[in-house]
């Protein structure tokens, strides 16, 4: 999730760089197994790694009880990691308890 990626599909983004960005995945109930190298927080929701903003979009509108969305590592070929290949990677949808599914899965191209 990159502000690039976000600025370009209609979203207003203030980064900050901070000294420990576990603090708010923490905060944010994130499962450290779905750790990744953004974190953000977009009406009210968690947003954890490079997450296509057609998803945030798609939860913004529907609105679940959810703690938010995450996909985890760094997948080449999501949002700001656009290279030579598509490796599949999967959208986690997160709940307040920790627990997590498979929110959207996205193949290899």
């Amino acid at each position: 999730m990159r502000p690039f990626h976000l600025k370009a599909n209609g979203f207003a983004v203030k980064a900050h760089n901070v000294a420990n960005p576990s603090d708010y995945r923490e905060k944010f109930n994130m499962p450290q197994e779905l750790v990744s190298c953004h974190t953000a927080l977009v009406q009210g929701y968690a947003m954890e790694g490079h997450i296509p903003a057609v998803g945030i979009k798609r939860r913004l509108q529907e609105r679940p009880q959810a703690t938010g969305l995450a996909v985890p590592s760094m997948p080449l070929g999501s949002p700001g990691m656009e290279g030579p290949r598509n490796d599949p990677d999967d959208v986690f949808l997160v709940q307040a308890d920790g627990r997590y599914s498979t929110d959207r899965h996205y193949p290899s191209k």
